[in-house]
């Protein structure tokens, strides 16, 4: 299977080349998905001395893992939602719980690029920019918490007078920059992490979809040529499977992100646009986010797709947003565009769980998922090794499951966005 056109195929580092299951296999865990997750998890249960099989249907990182904008942030999905919940059952100690999350990744990521030399492109610096006047607020919020929390020196309010200091753009009202987020090339990130994971002996199967998970005294997962026994399976293919039904119908729907490049802008041009290299996005529920590439393209992405399709042109429907937050980029040229699916949640909370006792699975990010797929990777980790403490904090988390088929799912989805454009319309 080969990937998309996107800029993050054609940079690659090093393409993979695993082989295809075609024989039988022995092991103490199978991962089915070659996604950060899946990836992220054989490596965590590698480093702890596990024997692990991943099997990916088409290339590692061919999904979302390899598609997606390549901001690394504090931005938690469902953070409102899981602190609802967890007041109601640890209490006080909620916010700290979700407080330490929000940053978890970013640590896990740093350690994982500096022990095993992952070159992908690892820079800090995010700007969340207000939309609006009324954004302000919010970000305001944000800083007093951290401030209270000892990160002072991270982060900075910048106003709306301050904002060409940063990006030459006429949109924005101010803005929140943070010096602890980060932006990187996710696929060379992904194909970096399963080579240190093959070389701890995890092996790896590409272009081998499963099409069945037999579950006796061993669990036997198949493909069309091979199988993996093991005795126990993690589910980590997110909106790319449909493994796991019926108890994982209704629970999760496929939303199309689309990203696109420019044309290298030059080392000036990108000076002008973006002078502190930041990675972007701002405070709409359906945002605009971007930042610039190693070799100086301006990568902007935004306009989700709800309907769990794929956008027609994505650069179509994305230039104009484009062009009205860089003027000077008006009739650039846009050498690579893309889409990927990302899996949405209805509550916005990563869902983790069992299907019976030895078939774990592990998805849903809601399009925030460099960082917490690595969170959730290590709690996989740690619960298949037996410390349980934090899978089952999510596990225990209620989801919304809607109990119509999955077309029609996504079309609520529709709904529901609308809904929640129209409020921030006239916020």
């Amino acid at each position: 299977m080969t990937r998309c056109p996107s800029y993050y195929s054609a940079s690659i580092n090093e393409e993979s080349n695993y082989p295809t299951l075609k024989d039988d296999q022995n092991c103490d865990i199978a991962i089915i998905g070659g996604g950060f997750t899946g990836v992220a998890t054989a490596l965590e249960l590698a480093e702890k001395g596990f024997s692990v099989s991943l099997i990916e249907a088409n290339k590692i990182g061919w999904g979302a893992t390899g598609r997606n904008g390549g901001q690394v942030t504090g931005s938690l999905s469902g953070d409102q939602a899981m602190l609802k919940q967890l007041r109601k059952t640890i209490g006080a100690d909620a916010e700290d719980f979700v407080w330490n999350l929000r940053w978890r990744g970013h640590e896990i990521i740093k350690q994982r690029v500096a022990k095993y030399g992952i070159e992908c492109d690892l820079k800090f610096g995010h700007l969340q920019t207000a939309y609006k006047p009324s954004h302000m607020k919010g970000l305001k919020a944000f800083y007093q918490e951290a401030l209270s929390r000892g990160m002072d020196e991270e982060l900075e309010i910048i106003s709306a007078a301050d904002i060409p200091n940063y990006l030459d753009s006429p949109i924005y009202h101010g803005g929140l920059l943070n010096r602890r987020n980060m932006h990187l090339h996710p696929l060379n990130l992904c194909l970096g992490e399963a080579k240190a994971a093959s070389g701890l002996g995890v092996r790896i199967f590409e272009n081998s979809p499963v099409i069945d998970i037999e579950e006796n005294d061993k669990i036997i997962v198949k493909t069309q040529h091979g199988r993996v026994t093991a005795d126990r399976v993690m589910i980590a293919g997110n909106a790319y499977h449909k493994l796991g039904r019926p108890k994982l119908g209704g629970m999760l729907f496929p939303a199309s992100l689309g990203n696109m490049t420019t044309a290298p802008l030059g080392d000036e041009l990108a000076k002008q646009i973006n002078p502190q290299d930041l990675a972007v996005y701002d405070c709409r529920f359906v945002l605009d986010y971007y930042r610039l590439t190693a070799d100086k393209r301006l990568m902007f992405g935004g306009g989700t797709n709800y309907s769990g399709k794929d956008s027609k042109s994505v650069s179509a429907e994305l230039r104009p947003a484009m062009e009205r937050t860089f003027p000077t980029l008006k009739g650039i040229d846009i050498e690579f565009e893309w889409t990927g699916m990302a899996g949405i949640v209805i509550n916005r909370i990563p869902q983790l769980g069992k299907l019976s006792d030895r078939i774990y699975y592990c998805q849903g990010y809601s399009g925030h998922g460099v960082a917490a797929s690595h969170i959730m990777a290590e709690i996989m980790g740690n619960a298949i090794a037996g410390h349980m403490e934090d899978f089952d904090t999510f596990a225990a988390f209620k989801h919304i499951r809607v109990p119509i088929n999955d077309w029609l799912g996504n079309q609520a989805l529709v709904l529901g966005m609308w809904y929640y454009k129209l409020l921030e319309k006239f916020r």
